[in-house]
C-alpha cells in the first residue's frame, strides 16, 4: 500500500462525500486506501458514505473525540507508506496526489509535505506555509508589522510569505488539511498530540518531526481547493476556546522552557486577552 488517506468528518456529510469523490477521480498510479473517522455525526453520514463508498473504511465514534485522537485512529489501522491527513472541506485535483508521492519518493529526507491550498475565491489558504508561532513572530502578526511588511524575514516570519511562493521550498509547518507525512518520520516521532482537541496538532507534529531532523516542505506545484471552516461553525465558542487553548499549549509545550517568566506571562496574558475579546465579539455578532 502506497497511500493511506484519513478523512475526520463530523456533520459534513456533503462536503465529505465530495471530497472522497474528487480523490477517486484523481489519476493515481499508485496503491491507497482511504479511512474515515466521524465523530458522532448527527447527519446521517456514516450510512450515507457506507452506502455510497463500501470500499472505504468507516470509523464510527459515539461521540466527537476532536481531530488529534480521531486522525490517530485511523493511522494506527493504515497500511501506505505515507499517510495523508486530508480535511472533509477539501477537493483534490487530479493530479495532486500521484505528484506528491512521487516527489515523496524522490526526497527520501523529508518527513511531510504540503501542496498549494486555495481558498474557494482562488486565494490562498496562508495556514499552509507557516512559520512556527514563537513570541516575536506571533507578536509581529498581532500587531500588524508582518502585514505591513511582507517581504520582511524578521516581521513576517508568521506566514514567510516573503519566500518564493512558486517554487519548492523548506517550510516549518503545513497545515492539517492536506499533510503527507511518510511513515518512517511517524513511526520515529510519534502520532499526532491528542491534548490538542482539534487545532495546533499540526503545527506541533510538523515540530516535533523537524525536531528529529526530517524536512518539512511545501510543494506548489501542486494544489487542492479548500472550503474551510466547514465543521467549526457549529459550536463557535467550543471552536473559539479550542484555538486559543491550542496556542497555550504548544507553547508551553515547545517554547515556555526556552523564555523567561516575563515573556512566558506576557503570551499567557495575550492568549487570555485575545479569548476573551473572540468571546465577547463572537456574542455580539449571535445577539445582532
Amino acid at each position: 500500500m502506497d497511500l493511506s488517506i484519513v478523512i475526520v468528518n463530523y456533520n459534513t456529510k456533503k462536503l465529505t462525500i465530495d471530497c472522497i469523490q474528487s480523490v477517486l477521480n484523481s489519476k493515481l498510479n499508485f496503491q491507497y486506501e482511504i479511512f474515515v473517522v466521524d465523530n458522532a455525526s448527527s447527519d446521517g453520514s456514516v450510512e450515507k458514505i457506507k452506502k455510497i463508498f463500501p470500499h472505504v473504511y468507516v470509523i464510527s465514534n459515539k461521540e466527537n473525540a476532536g481531530f488529534s485522537k480521531a486522525n490517530n485512529q485511523a493511522i494506527k489501522e493504515c497500511n501506505g507508506r505515507y499517510v495523508l491527513l486530508l480535511n472533509s472541506d477539501t477537493i483534490v485535483n487530479k493530479d495532486t496526489l500521484d505528484e506528491m508521492i512521487r516527489f515523496m519518493d524522490g526526497e527520501m529526507n523529508v518527513g511531510a509535505v504540503g501542496c498549494e491550498v486555495n481558498l474557494p475565491d482562488g486565494t490562498l489558504d496562508k495556514a499552509c506555509h507557516r512559520g512556527f508561532p514563537t513570541p516575536e513572530a506571533s507578536f509581529y502578526y498581532m500587531i500588524g508589522l508582518a502585514k505591513k511588511f511582507p517581504n520582511s524575514p524578521k516581521y513576517n516570519s508568521y506566514h514567510k510569505s516573503y519566500m518564493n511562493m512558486s517554487e519548492v521550498h523548506d517550510i516549518d509547518c503545513l497545515v492539517g488539511a492536506f499533510m503527507m507525512v511518510r511513515r518512517e518520520a511517524f513511526e520515529q516521532v510519534g502520532l499526532l498530540d491528542e491534548e490538542f482537541f482539534m487545532y495546533g496538532e499540526d503545527i506541533d507534529w510538523c515540530y516535533r518531526i523537524k525536531e528529529f531532523g526530517w524536512r518539512i516542505v511545501y510543494n506548489p506545484t501542486v494544489s487542492i481547493t479548500h472550503y474551510k471552516g466547514a465543521s467549526s461553525r457549529r459550536k463557535p465558542f467550543k471552536i473559539v476556546y479550542e484555538f486559543h487553548r491550542a496556542m497555550y499549549l504548544f507553547h508551553k509545550k515547545h517554547f515556555a522552557t526556552k523564555y523567561n517568566f516575563f515573556v512566558n506571562s506576557l503570551v499567557y496574558m495575550g492568549i487570555i486577552s485575545k479569548l476573551t475579546f473572540a468571546t465577547i465579539n463572537n456574542f455580539l455578532k449571535r445577539v445582532r
